[in-house]
């Protein structure tokens, strides 16, 4: 995506609770001469602001022009990840324009391919059961939130009809006494002006 020098941008991720959050950028500066974004941006660095959705700050860091950061998600909901760049130009003069490269890896899991080399054939093997375990149980969080999230919906849209039934009665029973209230008014009005 596409940000202003002195410009913050916020990403909301929706995370199951106990998740590690694995994020990797690179930024890069347009070029007025060149016309084009250089391939890296010396000496501008982000600030990456994570914020639980309780409001806490749970990571707040300056990084380089291109860098990793991780985080683990202790409650379940909606995670604000917010980045700026540290730009010291004065907003008049910061007009330029910056490309971020971003990917996030919700549940990431770190597998040393360069250890799992060096282990005979039954140690890798272990390692990979090891990770795809991990990756099992991060499945199963993962689905156990959605279970949860389906839940609070379903308990609303229940409230919600059944708020929708109670209305409908009482509007028709309104109208109903309405009606013979009406009914009744016109059937004196008649009987008062001797039509009846």
């Amino acid at each position: 995506f596409h940000m202003g020098e002195r410009e913050e941008k916020c990403i909301i991720e929706d995370i199951p609770s106990d998740t590690l959050v694995v994020g990797n950028y690179k930024v890069q500066r347009w070029d007025i001469h060149t016309h084009d974004f250089l391939e890296s941006a010396p000496g501008l660095g982000m600030f990456v602001t994570v914020t639980r959705p309780t409001g806490e700050v749970l990571l707040s860091k300056l990084y380089g022009p291109q860098g990793t950061f991780t985080f683990t998600s202790y409650i379940s909901g909606e995670h604000i990840i917010c980045y700026q760049s540290n730009s010291t130009r004065f907003a008049v003069i910061a007009g330029s324009k910056l490309r971020i490269h971003l990917d996030i890896r919700v549940g990431e899991h770190f597998l040393d391919e360069s250890a799992i080399q060096a282990k005979d054939k039954v140690n890798e093997v272990n390692v990979r059961l090891e990770h795809l375990i991990e990756q099992i149980h991060h499945v199963t969080r993962e689905q156990d939130y959605e279970r949860e999230r389906e839940e609070k919906f379903r308990k609303t849209s229940e409230e919600t009809n059944s708020n929708i039934l109670w209305w409908a009665i009482v509007q028709t029973l309104i109208l109903i006494s309405v009606g013979i209230w009406q009914i009744k008014s016109l059937r004196d009005f008649f009987i008062s002006k001797k039509l009846v």
